[in-house]
């Protein structure tokens, strides 16, 4: 039997000043697949996304919370991570750093993420293998581009 998961989610776009996109590393044990994705997770009971987006950051990559902007879109998912298949809608937050590259520091972790982890990367040019959201670029143009919201 297939397990379902529709937990509540939100994710942060993460720019540094000259652009590049902050993506963490992951491997799906089950899969066996490297993935790339913004730092995010689930949302808490009494949590609003945006607060969730903000301490995700925090606690995913060591950078400042506060700089989530209150600035959205809504992304329909529809992925598999360790077994389990997620449908749902999340909310992708943006973030600009007015520095090039920031030190992303994992310390927050959960012990699953932490068997997972594998790293991060600031880049100008998403992967095109295990990308997630595959239509991440869209994502961040809507975000970036006031006329596409």
């Amino acid at each position: 039997m297939e397990h379902v998961s529709a937990r509540p989610a939100a994710r942060v776009v993460c720019l540094d000043r000259d652009g590049r996109v902050l993506l963490l590393h992951w491997y799906d044990r089950v899969a066996r697949a490297d993935v790339w994705e913004p730092p995010g997770g689930g949302i808490d009971p009494g949590e609003t996304a945006l607060d969730a987006a903000r301490r995700e950051l925090a606690e995913e990559t060591g950078l400042p919370g506060s700089a989530v902007l209150d600035r959205h879109v809504e992304v329909a998912r529809d992925y598999w991570w360790e077994g389990v298949r997620y449908v749902k809608d999340e909310s992708f937050y943006l973030a600009r750093f007015a520095e090039a590259r920031p030190v992303v520091t994992a310390g927050g972790l959960t012990e699953g993420e932490r068997a997972a982890y594998l790293g991060y990367t600031w880049t100008g040019e998403l992967p095109a293998q295990g990308l997630e959201p595959p239509g991440l670029a869209e994502v961040v143009r809507r975000l970036t581009d006031p006329a596409a919201r």
